[in-house]
C-alpha cells in the first residue's frame, strides 16, 4: 500500500480555552458569522500540522480522533478493495474539511478510507470530541460543517466516475481534467495544474505505474496538447484534450 508511513509535524497553533462558538453560518465576508477555518481555530485542542508527500493522515479502520481542515496542498482519499487495487476517489483542494462524516452520520465512515497527502500539506485539525460538542452546543455549527462537505462530495461523484474509463489513456486525461477543474491556474499557454506532480505520484492516483504514465504523458506532449515544465503540467485547451479521448 502506498504511503504507509505516518509524518507529522506541529507549527505554532495556541488552542483556545473552549469557550462557546459564535453563532452563524456560512461565515460571509461581513457577515459576522464564523468562517469553517475560525470553528475549527476556535476549538479546544485544535493545532496546526504539516505533513509531507506521500505520508498517511489516516488508514482505513484507524479511530475517528481528529477532524481535519485542509489549508495547502492537496489529499488524496483512497479505497483499498479485496483485490489489493487501491482506487482514488476524492483528490482534496485548501480550505476542504474532511474526517467529519462520521461526527455526522454516527458512524466511522471517514476511516473507510485511507487518507494520503498527495503533495505536502499544511492542515488545521481539532479533537472529534470538541467538535462533538460543538456541534451539541451550537446547531449552526454542524450546518457549517455540512456545507464544508460539499466540495468532497462532488469531488467523490466525479472521482469515481473518471476512474471507471477502463482505457488508461481515457483515465489519465479525465484526471488531468479534474486537476485543471480544481487546481488549475490560467494561463497565457492554457492551464496550468498548480501541483507539482511526478510521475509516480499521477500513477498512485489513478491506478497505473510510473513507466505507463511517463509514455502516455509523452503522447500528449507530442501531440501539443500538454507541456511538462518541472514536475507542472500545462493543458493548452482542456476542452480539445477532453474531444480528443471522447
Amino acid at each position: 500500500m502506498v504511503g504507509a508511513t505516518r509524518g507529522f509535524s506541529r507549527y505554532a497553533s495556541t488552542p483556545s480555552s473552549g469557550a462557546p462558538l459564535p453563532t452563524g453560518g456560512s461565515g460571509a465576508p461581513g457577515s459576522g458569522a464564523p468562517t469553517l477555518l475560525e470553528v475549527i481555530r476556535g476549538l479546544s485542542g485544535s493545532s496546526g500540522e504539516t505533513i509531507e508527500r506521500g505520508k498517511t493522515i489516516f488508514f482505513p479502520g484507524d479511530p475517528a480522533e481528529r477532524v481535519y481542515l485542509l489549508r495547502r496542498g492537496a489529499v488524496r482519499l483512497s479505497r483499498v478493495y479485496e483485490s489489493g487495487e487501491e482506487i482514488t476517489v476524492a483528490l482534496l483542494r485548501e480550505n476542504s474539511l474532511f474526517g467529519v462524516l462520521s461526527l455526522l452520520t454516527g458512524q466511522r465512515s471517514d476511516r473507510f478510507y485511507h487518507a494520503i497527502a498527495f503533495t505536502r500539506v499544511e492542515m488545521v485539525t481539532a479533537p472529534a470530541t470538541s467538535v462533538r460538542r460543538a456541534i451539541e452546543q451550537d446547531a449552526s455549527v454542524g450546518l457549517l460543517l455540512l456545507q464544508g462537505l460539499s466540495s468532497r462530495i462532488l469531488q467523490t461523484e466525479t472521482m469515481i466516475e473518471t476512474l471507471t474509463h477502463r482505457d488508461m489513456s481515457s483515465r489519465l486525461v479525465s484526471f488531468l481534467l479534474v486537476l485543471c477543474r480544481d487546481f488549475g491556474v490560467p494561463s497565457n499557454e492554457g492551464i496550468t495544474i498548480d501541483l507539482r506532480l511526478s510521475h509516480q505520484a499521477i500513477a498512485e492516483a489513478i491506478g497505473s505505474t510510473r513507466v505507463t504514465i511517463t509514455r502516455l504523458l509523452g503522447d500528449l506532449r507530442n501531440e501539443g496538447l500538454v507541456q511538462i515544465d518541472r514536475k507542472k503540467i500545462t493543458v493548452f485547451d482542456p476542452v480539445a484534450l477532453a474531444k480528443r479521448f471522447s
